[in-house]
Order: structure tokens, then sequence, then C-alpha cells
């Protein structure tokens, strides 16, 4: 497999005809990988860490491509420990996806989910942090210059991307991984097709460079992450 580029791929999960017991499977073997691989933190602290230099008496966090919810519920759960007052809305163009996500976070009364295509949010979704964790691989070349452009005019604070670093390496280890922790069909073939479309660094600072004014900062993190903070400071005029 050549890894000097992004595949285009079309991952099993995807499909929005597929079966809704295995794609909720599938998540749940998703979920399990990112807690034990540190994959949810990193966006945790991130946002905790735009929180702490922009103090309000409350957050509006937007999710985008929030799949299954989990990431809103972890994040909801470390800001409740940090008496931080937050609304979170979780955005998705799946009703089977978000059916899914309101289960997964149902006694938690301050997160809503909304079906809508990203790219075709308005300033409704105006939020003072947007995550998207683990979707922007789901975009090809040709849409992610307006998959950004739509993050960047809906936050106010900042937005918190991660995503996952492209390499041999990672693959050949993730199948290993796999192979002894990860249950379902779909959720180790959909795993290693990701990785063939995850990015590297210069890939991420190339596209920053499409990005004035914003203060960019890529960090790779274990295990094959990149987490890319955009600093936008607009809480001025509030």
């Amino acid at each position: 497999m050549d890894f000097s580029v992004r595949s285009r791929t079309w991952e099993q999960m995807d499909d929005p005809n597929m079966e809704f017991d295995t794609l909720e499977a599938a998540y749940k073997d998703i979920n399990r990988c990112n807690e034990w691989l540190g994959g949810e933190s990193i966006t945790i602290n991130a946002v905790w860490d735009l929180i702490a230099q922009n103090p309000k008496t409350s957050y509006t966090i937007l999710d985008m491509g929030c799949g299954d919810g989990t990431m809103l519920k972890k994040l909801a759960h470390f800001l409740d420990g940090k008496n931080v007052s937050y609304s979170m809305i979780g955005v998705d163009l799946r009703e089977d996806v978000l059916h899914i996500a309101r289960e997964n976070t149902g006694n938690i009364s301050n997160i809503s989910f909304q079906k809508q295509d990203i790219l075709k949010a308005d300033s409704s979704f105006s939020c003072d942090i947007l995550i998207n964790t683990l979707t922007m691989h789901h975009f090809e070349e040709e849409r992610i210059d307006a998959f950004l452009k739509k993050f960047v005019d809906l936050a106010k604070i900042g937005v918190v991307i991660n995503d996952l670093h492209r390499s041999k390496l990672a693959y050949v280890l993730f199948k290993a991984f796999s192979f002894f922790f990860i249950q379902t069909e779909v959720a180790k073939n959909d795993g290693l097709i990701s990785i063939s479309k995850g990015f590297r660094k210069n890939e991420l600072m190339g596209l920053a460079k499409k990005i004035p004014n914003v203060i960019h900062t890529v960090k790779w993190k274990w295990a094959f992450r990149y987490v890319w903070v955009m600093e936008l400071n607009r809480l001025s005029n509030q």
C-alpha cells in the first residue's frame, strides 16, 4: 500500500444501509479502542486548554460529525468534574447514528443532537468551541477546504480537530492490535482504511496556511494521532 498519498477507499460504516446492530457493534469496538489508546483524552485536554485560556460563565460546544455521541459524553463528564457550565450539540448526517447517540447520552440533559450536513450548517450552529474527532479523514481533498472554512466560521474561541496519522507503522500496529482486541470485522476493516486516509503533519500545516488570522497548533499524539487546534479569540464583542 502506498502511504505517500491519502487513500480514497470507501469505509463500510459509511454505508447508509448498514444494518443497525452491525453499526452499533462497530461503534462499541471503536470506542473501546479509543479509550484504551487514549484517543478521547486528546480532544478533552485540548478543549480544556481553550476553556482555561478563555474564561466564561458557560460554553457552547459543537461536535461536528459526532457519531454515537461518546466524545460528547466523555467531555461532559470531564467538565462536570471541573464545575464548568456548558451546552453541547452533536451534529451528524445519519439518523441511525444519532439514534445511538441519543441512547448513549440520554441521562445528560444539556447534550442535544441534530441531523445536518456539516457543509450546510448555518449560523444557527454558532458555538464557542467546535470539535471534530476522526471525521475529517472521511472527506476527500477537494472538500476539506470548505469543511475547515465552515468550522472557522462557526467557532468563536477555537476549533479542535483530532484525527489519524497516516503511516505504515500505524497500519501494521493497528492490524496486530485489532486481531486480539477488536471483535467486529467492520471495525477491523474500517480502522485500517481510516489510517490509510489519515494525514501527515506537512499536509495539515499546508491546510493551515490557507486559513489566515488564526493561531494554528499541530501536535503528534499517541497513538498515531494529530491534534490540530485553531485559536480564534472572537469573544471581545460579547
